[in-house]
């Protein structure tokens, strides 16, 4: 079965990103031998719609399923109206995401995590961040969001701040390459 997760990265060592609508790549991923493919989101920096055009994009390369961190209600909508599962609040690894779904350790939702346009601030995606938190979950640090309940390890917050800086670079990629697109328009 194909399943999508949003992803920092264009390999299944990458971290979950926790934006679906405006993570900077899907990995599509077949359960059932791992093969996967892996997509640039195109829709990282539109000025909206940004969830909706995901949604659609992963209907459209035949997923069944959806693993991300933060879901919101349009994306929701158009996934449910595809007969898609989504499983959010999911963070870490994708592999082993990808290995708690196919164990069934993993609870799918119906209705959305965030509120509409949650990844828009500070930035082009960012929805968390060095201030930016725009009234969503708990601060922590530089002003991201934690999804657990109590104050973070100094390890869990060098590694939530390290995969930060990994989300960065990929957006950098993305918009870079979108300007080269531009120009030669």
């Amino acid at each position: 079965m194909k399943i999508a997760v949003s992803s920092n990265g264009k390999n299944l060592d990458s971290q979950i990103d926790p934006r679906f609508g405006r993570c900077a790549y899907f990995l599509i991923i077949e359960t059932d031998d791992m093969n996967f493919e892996a997509f640039k989101n195109d829709n990282l920096a539109l000025a909206g719609g940004a969830g909706i055009q995901s949604a659609q994009f992963v209907a459209s390369r035949g997923a069944k399923a959806v693993i991300t961190g933060n879901c919101g209600p349009n994306a929701v909508q158009v996934l449910s109206a595809a007969g898609i599962e989504i499983f959010v609040g999911q963070n870490g690894g994708v592999r082993d995401a990808v290995e708690r779904y196919k164990k069934g350790d993993m609870t799918s939702t119906t209705g959305a995590n965030v509120a509409d346009h949650y990844g828009m601030g500070g930035g082009y995606g960012k929805g968390y961040g060095m201030g930016m938190g725009r009234g969503m979950g708990r601060r922590m640090g530089m002003g991201g969001v934690t999804g657990g309940s109590g104050p973070l390890s100094r390890e869990e917050e060098l590694n939530q701040l390290k995969d930060k800086v990994d989300e960065l670079h990929n957006q950098i990629e993305v918009i870079e390459s979108r300007i080269k697109d531009v120009e030669k328009k």
